[in-house]
């Protein structure tokens, strides 16, 4: 009995030991995985506390501005947590998390929305040379699963005393999951109430631009969800990621020198002025930053001409870069509004140079030109520029010059007054009494 009670005391040392060391990890997940989204940190504590301690069996996140950001949140969040080592803590509490994301476009059928399940739970993909086989245990159904997933405490002696093993806990996260209502409604149910249904510790995620109120079944059948609702970006947070991708972006076989360290303060300046317009239409960091790949290469092909033949590229003066900004200013709008709805890809967007054509940097004047004007636009130009410091009066006087616009005089040299009618007696007149007595005297 006393040989028990000391190995009961040991048993509960290790596991707070166990606990803080998994405590720490989790801490150093969480902000690794904010490093990578920015803005998102109260986000992701949330879902590490749910699904590490004790999580409801139904969770709804509604993203109606940037669901694809969340989805691959959840699915960086969910694979780490998948990726640590439950078996070094040695306790009953840590347990293994077997994740899988289904996206509910791409699995239209209860077929494809099984295998799929499985075969992520279970870790296992199909090859070609095996006929594309699917996971045999997904027969037997997710108690299967959690049994053949759970794994004995390692080591031996003392702890196999204890007979425990390690818990199995399933994350299945659906995406797009407002695609249900069309292509799998009967699964609706069902999968909110799926831990009640299949007897094991198992919690769904459902990841929806719609609101709850929109995707439930109206039959009431469904269990109410955990509610997380997620806000659009800030600014600093949407230029956060996008400047840090931008050694990564872009083709850089077709233009090699696009991305080179001296323009990343170029890149910053570029980004903020592309949020600015587009921002209105879209927020979402992976929309821009397409636009911002497709837009780049036209936009810094004047400074590559202008350094051409250059050793080493240098910095882009900061009245260059305005001058520039101001010059592309009207192409972002263009190029969003045939990206954003993929009317043309990037590739075929970033190889148009009617922009490039007509900018061309001087290093020696530090100017931006326009060089592909026609004659008579640069006479339209110059003559708008000098009409610009006239005084109305002036403009008056030039562009006044109709028939109906002049005033008439006499010969004399005064000015003709037209004669005006006295109708203030006849308004006075006219009234409610007026008609009436107008109506009497209609035959």
């Amino acid at each position: 009995m006393q040989y028990q009670i000391i190995l009961a005391r040991r048993h509960n040392f290790q596991c707070v030991n166990a606990m803080t060391s998994h405590l720490e990890q989790l801490d150093y997940l969480t902000k690794e995985i904010s490093n990578s989204f920015p803005g998102n940190e109260a986000l992701i504590s949330q879902l590490t506390t749910l699904i590490t301690a004790c999580p409801p069996t139904f969770t709804y996140i509604n993203d109606p501005y940037t669901p694809r950001v969340t989805a691959s949140l959840v699915n960086t969040l969910i694979s780490s947590l998948s990726a640590v080592d439950a078996t070094f803590f040695d306790d009953d509490v840590t347990p293994i998390i077997a994740s899988a994301q289904v996206n509910a476009i791409a699995c239209f059928t209860s077929r494809l929305f099984y295998d799929t399940t499985f075969n992520c739970l279970a870790k296992w993909r199909p090859r070609w040379e095996d006929g594309c086989e699917n996971w045999p245990g997904a027969v037997n159904g997710l108690s299967s699963g959690g049994a053949g997933l759970s794994s004995p405490l390692k080591g031996g002696g003392e702890a196999s005393l204890l007979n425990t093993a390690k818990a199995v806990r399933m994350v299945l996260v659906v995406d797009r999951a407002e695609r249900l209502t069309e292509s799998l409604p009967e699964l609706l149910v069902p999968l909110t109430r799926l831990a009640e249904l299949s007897k094991v510790d198992i919690h769904t995620i459902f990841i929806s631009q719609s609101p709850w109120e929109d995707v439930k079944p109206s039959t009431g059948t469904a269990i109410d969800p955990f509610h997380l609702s997620v806000y659009p970006p800030l600014k600093e947070d949407t230029l956060r990621i996008l400047t840090s991708r931008f050694p990564t972006d872009g083709d850089l076989a077709a233009m090699p020198h696009a991305y080179h360290p001296a323009f990343a303060e170029l890149y910053a300046q570029y980004v903020s002025a592309l949020f600015s317009t587009c921002s209105p239409f879209t927020r979402d960091p992976y929309e821009l930053a397409y636009v911002a790949a497709a837009q780049w290469p036209s936009f810094i092909a004047p400074v590559l001409d202008a350094q051409k033949g250059a050793t080493e590229f240098h910095p882009i003066p900061e009245d260059v870069r305005l001058r520039l900004l101001r010059v592309f200013l009207p192409s972002f709008a263009a190029a969003l509004e045939a990206l954003l709805p993929r009317r043309m890809h990037a590739t075929a967007w970033s190889r148009m140079s009617d922009m490039a054509d007509g900018v061309r940097i001087d290093e020696k004047n530090s100017e931006v030109t326009t060089c592909s004007l026609t004659t008579l636009q640069k006479y339209v130009l110059l003559a708008a520029f000098l009409a610009s410091s006239n005084p109305p009066k002036t403009d008056a006087r030039m562009f006044a010059r109709g028939h109906e616009m002049r005033s008439k005089r006499r010969r004399g040299g005064g000015v003709r007054k037209t004669p005006q009618r006295n109708t203030k007696g006849a308004l006075a007149k006219v009234g409610r009494g007026s008609f009436l007595v107008l109506s009497h005297h209609v035959p």
